[in-house]
């Protein structure tokens, strides 16, 4: 197992000495991202106390991270000669008086971070950004993790919130005017081929970590983020 060698490899003094062995302290992690519950909780499940499983979390996430790191896409890499699905999604972080407005997102009425989402058209996940703040727009978000130039010479198709930019879009209609039949039939046309972007979005959010509300440090996410996006990629490693 990737964890157990990496864990091996560190100094004696940097490995940690609970009293759960590895497999159960990455059992205890995966919990934690897998179902977002409470420490207090999840040490109940495991017979150890809130304060163990937190060493243990922190002790072991790097390893997953680095255990992970080869599954890990660079979008620039997996979106050359495809066509590219991406949707904006949000992580909410509850209410923070740190952030103030700037995590706060007017569309979900929640504080949270926002990531960007690229899939294939068979909704298999390619690569998801690092999250900006909850304010921000699509299209603004989308500038912010750089994939703007990453796939303006690419074909993608995405919903109207990024219609500014160079995307496939569903057409839009002034409120007054009534769509024509060709517009129904495009937009239906896009909305279908999208729904597998949608589809993504919902398997990368049964890591409730992500779903349900992080409730770490606002330093964490980028981190978790990019680990768990990670395990997913490892997931689906193999399939079609």
């Amino acid at each position: 197992m990737r964890v157990h060698q990496i864990e091996s490899a560190r100094p004696w003094n940097e490995s940690g000495h609970f009293q759960m062995g590895l497999y159960e302290q990455v059992r205890l992690t995966l919990t934690l991202l897998r179902t977002n519950l409470s420490q207090a909780m999840t040490g109940e499940f495991f017979g150890v106390s809130q304060a163990t499983v937190s060493r243990v979390y922190r002790h072991v996430l790097p390893l997953i991270a680095q255990a992970t790191c080869l599954s890990r896409q660079d979008l620039a890499d997996v979106a050359r000669g495809r066509v590219v699905l991406v949707d904006g999604t949000y992580v909410p972080t509850g209410n923070r008086a740190i952030t103030g407005r700037m995590n706060y997102s007017g569309k979900h009425h929640v504080q949270c971070l926002h990531i960007q989402v690229a899939a294939a058209l068979n909704g298999t996940l390619l690569a998801v950004s690092m999250p900006v703040a909850g304010a921000r727009h699509d299209c603004a978000a989308l500038d912010l993790a750089s994939w703007t130039e990453i796939i303006k010479d690419v074909g993608w198709i995405a919903d109207t919130g990024y219609i500014a930019h160079a995307a496939t879009t569903p057409m839009r209609t002034a409120r007054s005017a009534e769509r024509s039949e060709f517009e129904k039939i495009w937009n239906a046309s896009v909305a279908s081929i999208r729904a597998a972007v949608e589809l993504t979005i919902s398997h990368l959010k049964n890591w409730k970590i992500l779903a349900t509300g992080y409730r770490g440090r606002l330093s964490e996410p980028p981190r978790v983020i990019r680990i768990v996006t990670n395990l997913e990629l490892f997931r689906l490693d193999g399939k079609p």
